[in-house]
């Protein structure tokens, strides 16, 4: 088997394609939730809290380089190259994580709730099925309900 044909024969293999599917979809999929998390929740969030946000929480580990005179924010000081402790930014993508966490819990959830197939009906009871010493006692019973044989003289 040629190189080529090996690797064109795992690349096409079921589980390979579907990882790849999930890999696109899982990007896309963060996309939606960056922007459900940076547009919607956080701005509730700070609003709860007082108008927080949490982007610009952050500590300056090294100072602007000489003559900056740009605002003092995360992006800001970053572009600028000033190192920073930048937990407020830690916050945002740990609510970003319990969120998509979330959200896929809810999906598998759903999926899980839609594959379950209903239970299949318990089998009708036959003879057959029945214990031993119950079909002994309904032999028993059926010989006590037949009529009795004439007796025959010897």
């Amino acid at each position: 088997m040629s190189f080529v044909s090996e690797f064109r024969a795992f690349a096409m293999k079921g589980n390979v394609v579907d990882l790849a599917v999930g890999v696109i979809i899982g990007a896309s999929f963060q996309r939606i939730v960056d922007s459900a998390v940076k547009d919607l929740f956080m701005p509730i969030v700070g609003r709860l809290v007082g108008g927080l946000d949490f982007t610009n929480y952050f500590i300056r580990l090294g100072d602007p380089p000489p003559g900056y005179s740009g605002p003092m924010t995360y992006e800001a000081l970053t572009k600028a190259g000033v190192p920073l402790f930048a937990y407020g930014s830690f916050i945002t993508v740990a609510l970003n994580f319990l969120i998509l966490a979330f959200v896929i819990f809810l999906m598998v959830k759903q999926i899980n709730r839609l594959r379950r197939e209903e239970p299949a009906p318990p089998p009708a009871a036959t003879p057959d099925a029945a214990p031993e010493d119950i079909v002994l006692l309904r032999e028993i019973r059926d010989a006590l309900q037949r009529p009795a044989a004439p007796e025959t003289p010897r």
